[in-house]
This record gives C-alpha cells, structure tokens and sequence, in this order.
C-alpha cells in the first residue's frame, strides 16, 4: 500500500486516524500495532511473518541481554536478523557470483543449476536495522529492555516509517511510545508535512521519473551527451524528492499520532564535500553506520590505514545495503574513496579554490555515483559515463519534442527551486503575518487537490526505496 495511493489516502488513513483518537490512551498502541500489520499484510501476504519473527526474537534478545546474559541475547538478535536479510537480499546474488566464479575456473560441476526464487520482502533493511539498534543499545546501557510487548512491536511495526524509513532508533521514541500527547497544532503540522512530502513524490519525482527511466532505457548509442546529462540529473533529483518526499509523509504521519521522528534530509544538493553530503543524505542511514558500525570498528581512533580501512568496510557495506549487485557496491565505495581522499587533504585544497568549485566537484562526484546506483549493470554504468563525457552531438529533436514537455520543465524548475531552504525560509520570514496564515492553509489544500489528480490519473508512481 503506497502513501500514493487512493486506498491509503481515503480509506486506510482516515479509518485508522478515527479510532485511534476514539480509543483511550492505553489502547491506542493496539490501534496502531493492528494497523500497521494490516498495513504490511496489504501488500505482503504471508511475509509479514517474518517481520514478526524478527520483533518476537529482538523482544526476548532485549530481555536476555539486561538479565545479564548480554553476549548471548546480542548475538541471537544479530544473528536472526541478519540471517532474514542474507537470505532474502542477497542469496540469489550470493548464487549467480558462485557459478560465474566457477565458470572463471572452468569447473561446470560444481553450479548450482536451479537458483531459488526469493521474493525479498519490503522494508527488510529498515526494520532489521532498526531492531539491531535496539538490541545493540540495550547491550550498550543506553536504554533499557522492553518489557511490553504490544509496545515493542508498536515501536518496530509502525507504518508510518515500516518500508522506508526514516530509521527510528528505539531510544528516540522510547518515552513517546507510552507518554504521547498528540495536539492540534502537533496533528495540522503532520498534515501540513505529509501534504509537501505528497506534492514533492507525485508532481516533482514522477515526472521526473519518467524521463530518467526514457533515458537510462535507451541505448546509449543513440543518446547525445547532453540528453546523457539530463538523464542523470532527472535522476538525482527523482530519487531526492522521491526518497525526501516518503521521509516527509512519514514525519507528518508520525506527528499526527502524537510521534517526533528525526529528521532524514537537509538539502544535500547544497553539500561541498562527500563528507558534507553525507551529514545531510539519508541521515539516520548514515548515523546508523557511523554509531553501530564505523564506532565498532575503532572509528578513527586506531590510526589513519585503520581508519580509511574502516571507511571502505562502512561504505561498501552501505552499498549492499541497497542492493544486490556489483552496481551499488561500486557506488559505495566511490563515495567511500572519495571521503578518504578528502580526509588525505582534499577538503583543505578545495577549500582554497571556493566554494562554488568545492560545489561543482561534490556535485559531480555524486552524480558520477548516481549513474552506478541507476544503471542496471556496470558495464552499462561505464558506457553511460563515457557518453556523458564523448561530448557526441545526436539530433534529439524527437525525443527533446516529446519527453522535454512543459510539465517535465516546470518539474525540474521546482527541483531545482526547492532543493534550497525556500519553503523554510518563507515560512519564517512570513509566520506572524495575518495574510500568509490565512492564505497557507489554501495553498496547501491546492497543492493537495494537485497531488491527489496525479493520484487518480494513475500517473507513473514508483517508490524507489521500496526495493532496499
């Protein structure tokens, strides 16, 4: 069930947001636990079980770890949880680089003929890495086991952020999982969020969706380079505001049920270094890494070779993170490479030359990476680049005619306008003025109206997220 779409805008959420608010306090949990398996179920069938298993084995982990068995309940938890992502992420790419290993060698013997069909279930990464958090804070002393179940699951099935994110740490909400109190201005500023996040996913991603697809689809024998440049930066900015967009509708939805989540975005476009990018990029991603993996490793206080060492392990395990493929490991390890070349006095040279040249490169840097992160393959990465630097002219009248219409532009205008602070900036230039208070709400019931035609014209409407 997609924030997108007309049974969870019309049906679903307003059904949910009425009982929760009938019922008392102490049920309101049940509320939102029944509702978000009912969420999950929608579009996962049978598979919800598996994230009930994971809840039920962390809830116990949790338990077992403060009752001072802490090596034990640790290593059930991350065993678990890691085994249901091993299995069903990553076995099949586990299998197909086994034979192609053996086909290098020569040996036909050994393949595995049949490969299993593993459906990989939605949100596995976000919530097996959220309940890891727990049990790794529970382990650390920094928060206590959970002895409620219903509220444990609460915490871990909630569908606000269950199938993509933000990833909310257990500590984060803990005292808000039991002592909430949702207000007016709370709830009108979830639905404010929840309607910016709508527009940006149904009037900026998917247009821009449509082109970036068209592009990347076409061989690249018969694209320009400039047609190439377009297509990556159609992507950049889909995947930002389809990705933004989600966190916002998340956010805004935790707000109306009385929840605070931290932040996951903060213009990352506007970045002048990889490392920059990464404090604003997907943070509780990068927060998740930094505290539980990178920390664990020695961080950087094992010397400077462990520390770049330890920056290639976090980044190419950021990489599998998202996907399967050899694609997205390369993509992690770009920005990993270039985080230590920075580290090594990269940042220090580009902060001499300024910083709209220290813009262009990181700007350039994550675009190069965002190619490998589109690209089905690698090889198709790589020529995709070379055209984009062939500096080969094509007639592209057609497809310029037909693909670059009005709609597209005014698209990539608005991507372009709002991956700065405007809408942060009017607001607070503009909160206590009379006219902006009275017209605000009009302007987001339009821009709602908008977002909801896209909705029923069944417009192109991919989560890119979803898959991770």
């Amino acid at each position: 069930m997609l924030f997108s779409s007309a049974i969870f805008l019309f049906v679903f959420l307003p059904l949910v947001l009425l009982v929760y608010y009938v019922l008392p306090k102490k049920l309101k949990n049940i509320c939102l636990l029944l509702a978000s398996l009912a969420f999950y179920t929608f579009g996962e069938k049978e598979l919800v079980l598996i994230i009930l298993a994971s809840t039920i084995v962390d809830f116990f982990a949790g338990i077992i770890i403060e009752k001072g068995y802490k090596k034990t309940g640790l290593f059930l938890s991350v065993l678990v949880n890691l085994s249901f992502l091993i299995y069903f992420k990553y076995a099949t790419f586990l299998f197909e680089n086994y034979n192609q290993f053996l086909e290098i060698l020569g040996i036909t013997s050994a393949k595995i003929r049949n490969l299993p069909k593993i459906v990989l279930p939605l949100g596995i990464s976000f919530y097996t890495f959220q309940t890891m958090s727990y049990t790794i804070d529970v382990y650390r002393g920094n928060v206590k086991a959970n002895k409620n179940f219903i509220d444990f699951a609460t915490y871990v099935t909630l569908f606000p952020q269950l199938i993509a994110g933000p990833i909310v740490r257990y500590k984060d909400i803990e005292k808000q999982l039991t002592n909430r109190n949702p207000n007016i201005n709370q709830f009108s500023e979830g639905v404010e969020r929840f309607i910016i996040g709508l527009a940006k996913k149904m009037i900026i991603a998917n247009n821009l969706a449509f082109l970036a697809d068209t592009i990347f689809n076409t061989p690249t024998e018969f694209v320009s380079t400039y047609v190439t440049w377009i297509g990556i930066l159609a992507y950049a900015f889909q995947i930002y505001y389809d990705f933004s967009g989600y966190s916002d509708m998340a956010i805004g939805l935790g707000k109306m049920f009385g929840f605070e989540f931290l932040e996951n975005f903060n213009y990352p476009y506007l970045a002048k270094s990889i490392k920059e990018f990464w404090r604003r990029w997907h943070i509780s991603l990068s927060t998740w890494f930094r505290d539980y993996l990178y920390i664990s490793l020695g961080g950087n206080r094992k010397g400077k070779i462990r520390t770049y060492i330890n920056l290639i392990i976090v980044f190419l395990i950021t990489g599998l993170w998202h996907g399967a493929s050899w694609s997205f490991i390369i993509w992690g390890l770009l920005h990993g490479f270039f985080l230590i070349l920075e580290r090594l006095g990269l940042d220090k040279f580009l902060l001499k030359l300024g910083k709209p040249i220290s813009h262009i490169y990181t700007i350039l840097v994550v675009l190069i990476a965002w190619v490998f992160f589109r690209a089905d393959t690698v090889s198709k990465a790589l020529l995709y680049i070379k055209q984009m630097f062939a500096f080969k002219t094509i007639p592209n009248t057609e497809f310029i005619n037909y693909y670059l219409t009005k709609e597209v532009l005014f698209a990539f205008l608005l991507a372009i306008i709002f991956s700065f602070p405007v809408y942060i900036k009017i607001n607070d230039k503009f909160s206590d003025n009379l006219y902006f208070k009275s017209l605000k709400p009009v302007l987001l019931l339009l821009l709602f109206v908008i977002s909801v035609m896209y909705v029923a014209i069944d417009s192109y409407n991919p989560f890119i997220y979803f898959r991770f």
